[in-house]
């Protein structure tokens, strides 16, 4: 399903849609990891339902009020995330992204995901509505409400070579968590961890889940 309107990409609605997920599955508390936009979403599912997480894992993404104060406060971290208003100009950014063969879609992955999964990964985002869709999220504007603290027992990992989150708001993220918080910072991994150092993430995701 693939929603048209931005709203439906709502903060609100994506964590709606993980708490849905977690009661179909008949789970009443469980880990949550998250990476990137999903990084984000688990941060606000954190926030807003304590009670129902074991363990939050998330890669790249900072805790959002240690991001949004690292963009209104660090040129780098601003710059960094200039590309997320850029990609709310509609349906500009959908044309730029396939055009000659979706060869700027391409190049967001660089060298550091497998071939394999960059094709993959393309050929579905052609599919008629997908790419707006994933472009939604950025367009959906911001949470009604400003993010709380994290209680949950974290991890969080960066990574140094992240070409969207700089080293302000990654450092920062201890000071909104306030729960059992560990953060690990990967040397020479890119934005796109899970695919770069799939062997390192899954062995800190493994001491996270061990732990709690």
């Amino acid at each position: 399903m693939r929603p048209d309107a931005p709203a439906e990409y709502g903060m609100s609605e994506l964590v709606s849609d993980a708490i849905a997920i977690a009661d179909a599955l008949g789970w009443e508390r469980f880990d949550l990891v998250g990476h990137d936009w999903g990084g984000a979403v688990a941060w606000w599912t954190a926030a807003e339902h304590p009670g129902r997480l074991r363990s939050l894992t998330v890669v790249s993404t900072p805790h959002p009020a240690a991001l949004g104060h690292a963009m209104r406060t660090d040129e780098d971290q601003a710059n960094r995330s200039r590309y997320m208003l850029e990609w709310r100009n509609a349906p500009a950014t959908e044309n730029a992204m396939l055009a000659d063969g979706a060869r700027e879609l391409r190049r967001l992955f660089g060298r550091d995901v497998p071939a394999g999964a960059v094709d993959e990964y393309v050929q579905r985002l052609r599919e008629p509505g997908a790419l707006t869709a994933a472009l939604n999220w950025y367009r959906a504007g911001r949470p009604p409400t400003a993010i709380g603290p994290v209680e949950t027992p974290t991890l969080y990992v960066w990574t140094t070579d992240d070409v969207a989150f700089g080293d302000v708001a990654a450092f920062a993220t201890k000071d909104h968590c306030t729960g059992p918080y560990r953060f690990e910072m990967l040397e020479d991994v890119s934005h796109w961890a899970p695919e770069h150092a799939p062997e390192a993430i899954t062995t800190l995701l493994l001491e996270q889940l061990d732990a709690t």
